[in-house]
């Protein structure tokens, strides 16, 4: 890695501003922002997003697809890698962050983007971060609640988009 090029990886859960964060921090440093998630192969399958992920769920094939394929994008020039396993597959990060939100606050921007009654969001999501959490587990022996090693984390109830990338690119420029 050249001394000019920098890979930031950001995770966190579903609703905690990982995709909208990495893209204001990729455009800021005028780099790519890889964000290549289930979302992208259930469009490229022409699938469903919920019955794509209980597929992959039965065949690991799709969660190392997508991972190597995420770090593989990440690692041809200076990158923004935002996703829920970035802090641990970009070994090469200068930089990681993870990103925390109360399960209220991240059901309320899940609504917010995709629609839908607040409590069934809410199941939902806790549904599947107990069943993503337990295929991390059994795939790559990762615990996702164990994210203490990242050079910063951000609880971002109380902040917006914009605040939470302020704070990434104050570390950064140190």
């Amino acid at each position: 890695m050249s001394s000019k090029e920098i890979r930031i990886a950001i995770s966190g859960k579903s609703g905690c501003g990982n995709s909208t964060v990495s893209k204001i921090i990729s455009e800021k440093l005028n780099c790519k922002m890889v964000n290549y998630t289930f979302h992208n192969i259930a469009e490229e399958q022409n699938m469903d997003f919920k019955e794509f992920c209980l597929m992959a769920e039965k065949d690991p094939k799709w969660d190392y697809y997508v991972d190597e394929k995420q770090v593989e994008m990440a690692m041809e020039g200076s990158s923004v890698l935002g996703s829920r396993l970035a802090i641990w597959m970009l070994k090469e990060a200068n930089l990681k962050v993870f990103l925390t939100a109360s399960p209220e606050v991240r059901a309320g921007r899940i609504q917010k983007r995709e629609g839908g009654d607040l409590a069934t969001i809410m199941a939902e999501t806790d549904a599947r971060d107990s069943r993503d959490s337990a295929r991390y587990k059994k795939l790559y022996n990762i615990d996702n609640s164990d994210y203490g090693f990242c050079d910063i984390i951000i609880n971002t109830d109380k902040l917006d988009q914009y605040q939470v990338a302020s704070i990434i690119l104050a570390a950064i420029s140190k």
